[in-house]
């Protein structure tokens, strides 16, 4: 056995483990291909390049992203710690200034004196794993030689799924006259305001708001989604295979799912009023702050496989995007994932072959936090692995960080990708309680106490 812990993958989740484990002294070598080779969606030299949304979800205890990351700060995880430090104001959401997010990352990475970053592409893993401990965590975006080695390993004929990114706008383009500040329901005119005393709060907070809101009526609403249905898309072989999660469905797919389908999902018009008339407008489209500066915006719910032109031409036509600046249009990508409802325990040890461990979006966990759960809980069993090859780190089922963990280790026949959600943790004991909010906060409570 080799005197050091293989990490492959640079990414959330294999920067996770091998800060867990260089945390106990214990030496990893850190294989990141970049910058010899990038996939389609990287662009930067950094370590943990976020290449989709800039948020990593509520913060509330009451949502279960929000809970696990609390789970994570008292593990001491690295990679929420920097997120942390590099937030945007996102409403009750915790997003970072991405550059800032991974550039920490990378530079916490280097200085740690028992990490070998390697800048080399793996496509032999065989031998690796035959003379140590290996931890995969090459994420949704796998090159292609080492995803057909990871095919013969787990003996798997399919190994991929697909997934979209949203456009990315300059907020100095976007029309104030039409776009207005706010979060959904602190925006919302109370009862008992006058217009005039709504107004003057709204001026107030604008600063504060880390939204921007583009009201629709529904005749804009239906020239919009008909001008989305009718424009390109790219065309690539591997789409017609319609293997795309539903956790991240392109707009124009969701929009041919019906007329109302867009208002009743991304761009749902509750807990907003226009300032313009008062009422809510028929729908709403949002732009979420994606840097420090707040001089970027990112379309919320608009991931996307049009055409780059077509993007700017549909986009532009929705009012107060009219002369829309795109930093960065949607991009359609391959995510790589194995089926580890079959593969693996649920310490995300491949249960035939003890001393290899998976991590990230490849094991089928969905999210940025959920990838970094998992680099946190393959890196402590590889430590144990390392250290007397029969202990196991197995996280209680009532956390988030277990449950998970619990999911995708569980055989299911249509197993897919799945994100943190209360709905994956065992009912609470006794009666059922019917006010969400509670249920979820006792579940929380719960949870933190079993951690």
């Amino acid at each position: 056995m080799k005197d050091y812990i293989t990490v492959i993958g640079g990414g959330l989740a294999g920067c996770e483990a091998a800060y867990q484990i260089a945390k106990q002294k214990i030496k990893v070598k850190l294989y990141e291909m970049k910058p010899q080779k990038y996939s389609p969606a990287h662009k930067s030299e950094n370590l943990a390049e976020i290449v989709c949304s800039n948020s990593f979800k509520s913060n509330l205890l009451t949502n279960a992203c929000g809970l696990l990351k609390e789970e994570l700060r008292k593990l001491d995880s690295l990679l929420i710690k920097i997120a942390d430090e590099t937030k945007v104001p996102a409403g009750q959401a915790l997003a970072v200034d991405r550059e800032i997010f991974s550039k920490r990352v990378t530079e916490e990475i280097e200085k740690n004196p028992y990490i070998e970053i390697i800048k080399e592409e793996v496509v032999d893993i065989k031998q690796m794993i035959k003379e140590g401990i290996v931890i995969i965590a090459t994420g949704p975006l796998t090159s292609d030689k080492l995803a057909k080695q990871i095919q013969e390993i787990t003996s798997q004929d399919k190994l991929y799924f697909y997934d979209a990114a949203a456009p990315i706008i300059e907020k100095e383009s976007i029309n104030f006259d039409i776009a207005f500040y706010g979060d959904r329901y602190s925006q919302e005119k109370k009862k008992d305001e006058t217009i005039e005393q709504w107004k003057q709060r709204l001026n107030k907070q604008k600063n504060e708001q880390s939204y921007i809101n583009l009201p629709m009526s529904k005749q804009e609403y239906e020239d919009f989604c008909k001008e989305l249905l009718n424009a390109e898309i790219v065309t690539l072989h591997e789409f017609e295979k319609k293997e795309i999660f539903e956790g991240c469905m392109p707009i124009e797919i969701m929009a041919k799912r019906g007329l109302d389908t867009l208002r009743f999902g991304p761009l749902k018009p509750v807990g907003f009023d226009d300032p313009r008339t008062g009422k809510r407008p028929y729908a709403i489209v949002q732009l979420r702050q994606d840097n420090k500066q707040a001089s970027l915006y990112n379309m919320v719910g608009f991931q996307t496989n049009l055409k780059f032109g077509e993007q700017k031409r549909v986009f532009s036509q929705i009012l107060g995007l009219e002369q829309a600046e795109f930093v960065k249009y949607g991009v359609m990508h391959r995510n790589t994932y194995i089926n580890s409802s079959k593969l693996l325990d649920e310490t995300y040890n491949m249960k035939t072959t003890p001393n290899l461990y998976f991590a990230g979006q490849i094991t089928g966990v969905e999210g940025y936090v959920e990838s970094i759960s998992s680099g946190l809980v393959a890196a402590l069993n590889a430590l144990d692995v390392f250290w007397d090859g029969a202990k196991k780190h197995q996280f209680s089922k009532y956390t988030v960080i277990g449950a998970l963990a619990k999911y995708i280790s569980t055989p299911n026949e249509k197993f897919q990708p799945m994100n943190a959600n209360f709905g994956i943790l065992p009912e609470l004991d006794g009666n059922k309680i019917k006010d969400k909010k509670q249920r979820y906060e006792k579940l929380a409570k719960r949870s933190l106490e079993n951690l």
